[in-house]
């Protein structure tokens, strides 16, 4: 054999070896075999974003993989809720941590979904630059605030805010921005202030150049963000899934809620392998202080969602009296309150 065909091979060999590894590294093999499974068999996908009102997603999907029963559903990560709701719409994905003002406009939209659990409570803030003119509410006035989007807790959070202290709609410009471009804009004072849930407050302070104005439960006690939405034909289809889904994502609200190790062990593999966050970043905020952000119990309950619609029939994104028993199905939320937290600590192999 020729030198010239030695190397030859040897760089053919190298490049299969790369090849190799980096299809067994970074592909994800469930997914791509879970299409060619009959439908009755197939893991569901579930899409989030990167923000703590939807850390039970990959806290759940990274726990069950050390369960007896293996992962529960296959986790995809979105940048935005439009692309999140075009997803959902299209199938692609079968259900999805939403803001609860979207689901509420998706079903008088005719989209058939149901709301079947709670994100989180709290951990959403308003922040604005930390050297800017913005002290109050009031001085809100003519500023440029991002909200994640129209159809959000968080738009009608500042709302409310704003109408405490007298401040018209009209007198504040609100824009929709990704939740992870926020802390850019406001670091390059492209816009005043947002309004978002965790981590990207967080993100803020820990950078130096934001500063919370309030907390949502300021203004809203009990305040609530993000929901988990299933389409209607899985639920029809497969109601024993949904109940699975709902089953982890309560036990591992539990578990983030039983100690401060949990939360932080949480920031650490989510951030590193589901958000490509800091931990650091998300260990702040789900630590400090501890009740920033509280996972349990979150069943979905009528008064809050009645708060909702209101205040989305008061400020124009809603044109019908929706009844809480058209969006939500509360029976998988009733059996999910019979569980118990992941038996599951940081560094061993096992989770029951």
């Amino acid at each position: 054999m020729s030198l010239k065909t030695k190397i030859g091979f040897g760089i053919f060999a190298w490049l299969l070896l790369i090849t190799g590894l980096h299809a067994w590294l970074n592909v994800n093999w469930g997914a791509v075999l879970n299409d060619y499974q009959p439908a009755e068999k197939r893991k569901i996908t579930v899409g989030y974003l990167p923000a703590t009102c939807q850390l039970t997603c990959p806290v759940t999907d990274y726990i069950s993989r050390y369960s007896l029963s293996g992962e529960m559903f296959l986790p995809r990560l979105f940048q935005g809720f439009p692309e999140i709701k075009e997803a959902l719409i299209s199938n692609r994905i079968q259900a999805a941590f939403i803001v609860a003002p979207l689901a509420l406009a998706l079903k008088s939209q005719r989209v058939n979904i149901k709301i079947v659990y709670l994100g989180h409570r709290y951990g959403s803030a308003v922040v604005v630059r930390k050297d800017g003119p913005v002290k109050t509410v009031a001085d809100l006035r003519g500023r440029t605030i991002a909200i994640p989007s129209r159809f959000s807790d968080e738009r009608l959070l500042v709302l409310r805010a704003m109408k405490v202290w007298g401040v018209k709609p009209s007198e504040v410009k609100l824009v929709e921005m990704a939740p992870p471009d926020v802390s850019s804009a406001l670091a390059a004072h492209a816009i005043d202030g947002f309004v978002m849930g965790e981590p990207f407050p967080s993100q803020a302070e820990l950078g130096g150049f934001g500063r919370v104005l309030f907390q949502a439960r300021d203004y809203w006690p009990d305040y609530m963000s993000c929901i988990l939405v299933v389409r209607q034909d899985l639920i029809d289809k497969r109601p024993e899934v949904v109940q699975t889904l709902v089953d982890g994502i309560a036990r591992s609200g539990l578990w983030l809620d039983t100690s401060k190790p949990h939360r932080e062990d949480a920031a650490d593999f989510v951030g590193r392998f589901y958000y490509n966050q800091k931990p650091a970043l998300l260990r702040w905020a789900l630590t400090k202080p501890i009740d920033r952000v509280t996972y349990s119990p979150l069943a979905p309950r009528k008064a809050d969602f009645d708060m909702v619609r209101d205040l989305m029939i008061e400020t124009g994104v809603l044109n019908k009296k929706l009844e809480f028993s058209e969006y939500t199905d509360t029976r998988f939320s009733e059996q999910a309150s019979t569980q118990t937290p992941w038996r599951y600590e940081p560094g061993t192999a096992t989770a029951r």
